[in-house]
């Protein structure tokens, strides 16, 4: 099922022994468009500090009262890498923050976790190989130089709120939200305003189709024309989005389903 991110900032987080806070932002991967990291803010507890928890902690959401529950404790929070979400972050912060807390480091496998397609099967074939998560670092000297240098493909998710969609033949609207998986966590689509440039309505497009993002012009170029961008079913936000009205926006723009492509097997899926 897809949540949208705006509701998703609402969501409180529980720890194992009490809340921790609740969700301001997103990281996410711009290259394999999944979120990374969720940007806590965790209240008076902690001075208002700002945490990063990964979606590999979260367990089986409760999304009727609004909670993440997380398999973490706050005293594990309290002692984790500090992390200036106000800034990029690092791949060395990355190393730090995953070994902290005895996570597998989720790039150079073929999956969008690893050699999973989800947190849960990356961890299940972490501990089939290892017997159980590890405490002690990860081996860094087989991830090359430049581990100080931020890394560039982590984006606010808020940052790319408002930015203007071009298709190939000019403007067709603004980033209005972005419709995330709750199993995978990956963005499987932007939902569009339209109605600047005409008597539009919101329309989908999925990170497939985009060209290219200009972080410096604050722009998303997508590989569309505007008429089939306002020919496209329009999208309900009050109504849930099932994979019958998602076969329809593919087959509208003559493409195939990411559903066939990143299917899970079954014996990978977590029995959480």
């Amino acid at each position: 099922m897809l949540r949208s991110m705006n509701d998703l900032e609402s969501y409180a987080i529980r720890a194992t022994d009490g809340d921790l806070g609740h969700v301001k932002d997103f990281y996410f991967d711009d290259q394999a468009w999944v979120i990374r990291y969720l940007v806590v803010d965790t209240g008076n507890w902690l001075s208002n500090r700002k945490v990063l928890i990964s979606p590999i902690a979260v367990d089986r959401p409760d999304w009727a009262g609004k909670v993440l529950p997380v398999s973490i404790t706050k005293e594990q929070v309290r002692n984790s890498p500090d992390i200036d979400t106000d800034k990029p972050v690092s791949r060395q912060h990355e190393m730090d923050y995953l070994g902290y807390f005895g996570y597998p480091y989720y790039w150079g496998g073929s999956g969008l976790w690893g050699m999973g397609v989800s947190p849960p099967s990356m961890m299940t074939m972490f501990h089939d190989r290892t017997g159980t998560a590890r405490r002690e670092p990860h081996d860094r000297t087989k991830f090359g130089s430049g581990l100080d240098h931020d890394d560039p493909h982590l984006r606010s998710c808020q940052e790319i709120l408002g930015y203007r969609i071009e298709a190939t033949d000019g403007d067709i609207g603004h980033v209005q939200g972005l419709l995330v998986e709750e199993d995978t966590w990956a963005i499987r689509y932007i939902v569009v305003e339209t109605s600047h440039w005409w008597s539009g309505h919101l329309v989908l497009i999925a990170p497939e189709w985009i060209r290219h993002v200009s972080w410096a012009e604050n722009t998303v170029a997508i590989n569309l024309r505007r008429q089939a961008v306002k020919g496209a079913p329009p999208y309900d936000s009050t109504a849930e989005l099932d994979r019958m009205l998602e076969m329809d926006i593919y087959n509208h723009y003559g493409r195939n389903g990411y559903w066939a492509e990143h299917e899970e097997p079954e014996f990978m899926i977590s029995k959480r």
